[in-house]
């Protein structure tokens, strides 16, 4: 089955409707044992769209630094996060749900919102519709993908930075065999999500976890 291209076709039925302006909203980071959330909210230029764009999981870390420059300099963004302690207190989904809020506010007022995913934040201030794999179908969503990964990545190299030994300059501390082992070998940081099963064992049950 051939992997879908994304289009404007989302953005073009909002704007049929008088929807304007419209960003796509995407998360990063839910599945990670450190470090925050991160969205992030694009409003394209239709006249002005960065050739290229597509789900940042599909893209090279060379072509996602260069689309992220060429986003940043063409379309209106906003960056947020959820932290880690925001995360433990209301669960991953709710953290996320949340980034994304604070994403959208940030660009001020929005017609229309392009969600990835089945779900919408309950906070939102605007109309907005989800898209389950928006990343790959719709090119606002695909823009907000490419801006919060790169933003969350080199959030957890400067953060590698602090807490040297776990790796998350190259695992943006998801649960590789590495980052598990280190957890053993050197202990939980602040920036550990608690509520997680392996550092939650870590912490307050068996420390006897398997890398």
């Amino acid at each position: 089955m051939a992997r879908p291209i994304p289009d404007f076709s989302f953005e073009a039925v909002a704007l049929a409707r008088g929807l304007s302006p419209i960003c796509g909203v995407d998360e990063v980071g839910r599945g990670p044992l450190a470090g925050p959330v991160t969205a992030a909210a694009v409003i394209l230029d239709p006249d002005n769209i960065p050739p290229g764009l597509s789900d940042s999981k599909t893209l090279t870390l060379r072509q996602r630094e260069t689309l992220f420059s060429q986003i940043a300099q063409k379309a209106q963004v906003s960056i947020a996060h959820a932290s880690v302690d925001e995360i433990d207190a209301l669960n991953i989904l709710r953290a996320s749900h949340l980034a994304m809020e604070r994403a959208v506010a940030g660009l001020g007022a929005i017609g229309h919102a392009l969600i990835d995913g089945n779900l919408l934040p309950s906070g939102l201030k605007t109309r907005a519709e989800a898209i389950v794999r928006g990343d790959a179908r719709c090119l606002s969503i695909a823009a907000a993908s490419i801006m919060a990964k790169v933003t969350r990545d080199r959030l957890m190299v400067d953060l590698a930075q602090q807490y040297p030994g776990y790796g998350w300059e190259k695992n943006a501390g998801y649960p590789t065999r590495a980052h598990k082992q280190a957890l053993l070998d050197l202990g939980v940081t602040p920036v550990h999500r608690r509520s997680f099963a392996p550092v939650h064992k870590m912490l307050y049950q068996d420390k006897s976890i398997t890398p």
